[in-house]
């Protein structure tokens, strides 16, 4: 636990707790007219419901549960796409853990898996890259999902198949950006935000240089943070001290592991391996610009969508929410959810009927894993 304990230390929160008080009562927030701070990345909404800082910070601040879940932000063509994909006879297909349980329109992979569908989990595209040297005779397809964090790792791993001239090996590519969806957000004429609290993780890779369109177009705080519970109150003090002094910057609670200018051998794979999309469709936002990554084509021999013909290679597909799936509000901060009328009862977390509820840093599983039970059945009733 060394290096964990100092920033879980209850004197210390308390003492943190205290001054996020007095600086909220100093902006003259109340529960009425509250501060609207958005955390970006789903693992801090995790973090926030698993401590109880919702419920430890004063009414003045309110919480609004951004797009980072790159599981939960997939529109559900691309569900279908993966299904597609899976279900050739020749191909294994090998995806993280988190996307097995996302609906599609016909079924989730779980569901193409117990129908027959070869579709193996692994905890990373080494695993994939393994997969398709010991089964020569297959296809194997590595579903290649996430924003800045996961996303060097796929591409050491193609440029690792390139080496090795595995042409049995290909990335169903589906790698996002972080910066564009917050763009998205900010010129949404609808959203209230006051400030950010910004992902710890993605930032490793690409550093704080990419938000300082937050502090300089928008003149908006954005504050990466930890994820333990002293790091997000402590970015949430920075937070609201920046609103207070009328400042908007670009700062860095989390310097421990976060350098200002991300990971270079990350960054360069990054580059040699990916361009960005003209555009990419988000659930719940829609067609974003330069917001996803393809597979350049220098690599096009291990992409995927141009080896069996699927995605926006083949045009994109637009498919309709489940009637009732309130994901797409819940992801743009325009309700929590508690309000969803599917919460508890239409979608569970053995049933559920959007991705958020699914993935381990959906909004909605947070509230169902960690919200106290009255909250649980005041929603089902």
């Amino acid at each position: 636990m060394r290096y964990v304990e100092e920033f879980r230390d209850p004197v210390a929160a308390q003492d943190v707790l205290r001054a996020i008080k007095d600086v909220v009562t100093e902006i003259g927030a109340t529960k009425e007219k509250p501060v609207h701070i958005m955390e970006i990345c789903g693992g801090h909404t995790h973090a926030i419901f698993r401590y109880g800082l919702d419920r430890l910070t004063p009414d003045g601040i309110e919480f609004i549960h951004g797009p980072g879940c790159p599981v939960c932000v997939l529109p559900m063509s691309r569900i279908d796409e993966c299904v597609e994909i899976a279900e050739r006879s020749e191909v294994i297909f090998a995806t993280f853990g988190d996307a097995m349980r996302v609906p599609g329109t016909r079924k989730s992979l779980m569901q193409a898996k117990a129908d027959g569908a070869d579709i193996r989990m692994v905890y990373s595209p080494l695993d994939a890259l393994e997969l398709a040297r010991r089964n020569p005779e297959r296809e194997v397809v590595f579903f290649g999902l996430g924003f800045e964090t996961t996303t060097p790792s796929t591409a050491l791993s193609i440029q690792q198949a390139a080496r090795e001239k595995l042409g049995n090996f290909s990335v169903f590519c589906n790698h996002i950006r972080v910066p564009p969806p917050i763009k998205a957000l900010l010129d949404d004429p609808y959203m209230i935000l006051d400030g950010f609290v910004g992902p710890g993780h993605v930032s490793m890779v690409i550093g704080t240089h990419p938000y300082d369109f937050i502090a300089d177009d928008y003149c908006k705080p954005i504050v990466v943070a930890g994820f333990e519970p002293l790091d997000l109150l402590q970015s949430v003090l920075m937070v609201l001290r920046q609103i207070r002094d009328g400042r908007a910057e670009v700062e860095n609670q989390y310097a421990r592991v976060v350098p200002e200018h991300g990971n270079p051998i990350s960054i360069a794979a990054i580059e040699d391996v990916y361009e960005p999309r003209p555009t990419f469709e988000w659930r719940g936002l829609g067609e974003i610009d330069a917001s996803g990554l393809r597979i350049r084509h220098a690599y096009q021999a291990y992409d995927a969508e141009e080896k069996f013909s699927v995605g926006y290679g083949a045009g994109p597909r637009l498919v309709t929410e489940p009637e009732g799936c309130a994901c797409g509000q819940v992801m743009t901060g325009r309700i929590k959810p508690l309000q969803c009328p599917q919460y508890g009862t239409g979608c569970t977390p053995e049933m559920p009927l959007g991705a958020l509820m699914v993935s381990s840093e959906g909004a909605c599983a947070a509230y169902y894993q960690y919200s106290a039970a009255d909250d649980v059945l005041e929603a089902a009733e």
